[in-house]
């Protein structure tokens, strides 16, 4: 049997497979069939044993796996600088909530594809997104050509998208009906926070999740007024709680985790959950610092997220990664901690894993899918190159990426987007902007 054909070659200076033996290529390439990874190799290899593929060659460039963002509610794009540098408290009563109760599917739709148009540009491959109106957030990530997890949040009350909760329960098992067959889109169970759903909505969240073999998606320990919270009304911590229902488990994605105990990092290790770090909205809300580093340590998989807009206030993974290794020197008052090494990894084959992708994402390995992204290294700010991993981290940005593949889908080149009107995503969210300001409370 033929080995299969190439369609597109990439080939750069510097290819950065992510496997697990740190391989770096000089002057090497990425082949790819379909939806799928063929070869990495050598350019002269690679261009010997398929010459009728397209190539797009960066002699300046680097090749690396697309970003994986394992956190965020992309649709908060609309709300970015609605509201800064308050309280918490002010920040949600006065503006966030307002805004959100006008919502429509429509204007999530929007908002979704002005978050997306940002994260293909700045190298992100897959995101995983919690919020309202999922399945308009779903048909943006689809229309896009995104790889994204999808889930409808869940909480004790009322939803500006299904209402009264019986019909979100039913609205999140249609989204699985709906979704299943997608080659992009994995539906999750999403409860909103242990202090904002009842122990019998967790438990029954959590059964559905173990029915469809799903992810479950919860805010965890983000500050400590939930910690507080929690302790009030059923004498324990979050990450206790979850404990004494039997929820804690592989399939658990925790994001934040900010406020945790020793022993806490110990037994998320043990159950296997994952978990998501977001420094920059953590830091913005002055929730505090994540000990990711400690969590690392001790065999936790971390993934790094952006969040929402209205919290970071953009959704630039590259940035995201200069900030997580960077306050974990600080916190811990060591700068060997949260590596170059380790960070990027966490952004990729990590953020893969926290989404139980990583036997088909994450890296650049034959018979995984072709998600990629080739970063322009002919900048100022990256020149000279003595360590690729350094620069991506403490240097790159997402405007140095030049083009994006997802999933065998050549998504943007040279930095134009080919999958969306950029224009008319940018000129629609700006006058749902204008909407949106006079909803809001300034006084």
């Amino acid at each position: 049997m033929s080995a299969p054909a190439a369609d597109l070659l990439l080939t750069a200076r510097f290819v950065l497979p992510m496997d697990s033996t740190g391989t770096v290529i000089e002057d090497g390439g990425v082949a790819i069939g379909g939806d799928t990874i063929l070869a990495v190799d050598t350019a002269a290899e690679l261009l010997s044993r398929y010459p009728q593929a397209e190539v797009i060659d960066e002699p300046y460039g680097l090749i690396m796996p697309g970003l994986v963002n394992v956190h965020t509610h992309a649709a908060m794009a609309l709300f970015r600088g609605i509201a800064d540098d308050l309280l918490l408290m002010r920040w949600l009563q006065d503006y966030i909530f307002p805004v959100e109760a006008a919502l429509t599917g429509e204007l999530v739709y929007q908002g979704s594809l002005l978050s997306i148009c940002e994260m293909i540009r700045s190298g992100t491959t897959s995101f995983c997104d919690m919020y309202l109106f999922a399945d308009e957030v779903a048909q943006a990530a689809a229309e896009a050509g995104i790889r994204a997890w999808i889930g409808e949040v869940l909480y004790d009350f009322p939803s500006p998208n299904y209402g009264e909760l019986a019909n979100g329960l039913v609205y999140t098992k249609n989204l699985f009906a709906r979704w299943s067959r997608h080659p992009l889109i994995t539906v999750t169970v999403d409860p909103h926070a242990v202090y904002t759903c009842s122990p019998e909505l967790l438990i029954e969240l959590g059964a559905i999740a173990h029915d469809e073999r799903a992810l479950y998606v919860i805010h965890l320990s983000e500050n400590a007024e939930e910690v507080r919270i929690c302790r009030e009304r059923y004498g324990c911590t979050p990450v206790e709680h979850l404990e004494s229902l039997g929820l804690l488990g592989p399939n658990v994605v925790a994001d934040h985790c900010v406020m945790l105990t020793a022993t806490e990092i110990t037994l998320l290790a043990e159950r296997d959950v994952k978990v998501a770090h977001c420094p920059e909205s953590n830091l913005k809300l002055a929730s505090g610092i994540a000990p990711a580093a400690e969590m690392l340590a001790a065999g936790v998989t971390v993934g790094i997220g952006t969040d929402g807009s209205a919290s970071n206030n953009d959704v630039d993974m590259f940035g995201e990664m200069s900030t997580a290794a960077k306050i974990q020197k600080l916190r811990c008052m060591d700068p060997t901690v949260m590596s170059a090494d380790l960070t990027l990894k966490a952004a990729t084959i990590g953020g893969a894993e926290v989404l139980g992708a990583g036997s088909y994402i994450g890296s650049l390995e034959p018979g995984k899918k072709a998600d990629c992204i080739v970063i322009d290294f002919d900048q100022p700010h990256l020149t000279p190159v003595y360590h690729p991993i350094s620069h991506l981290v403490y240097a790159a940005r997402g405007a140095d990426v030049l083009h994006s593949i997802i999933n065998g889908r050549v998504v943007m080149r040279n930095r134009e987007l080919l999958t969306l009107d950029e224009k008319a995503v940018l000129a629609r969210s700006a006058e749902i902007g204008g909407r949106f300001r006079g909803l809001c409370n300034r006084g």
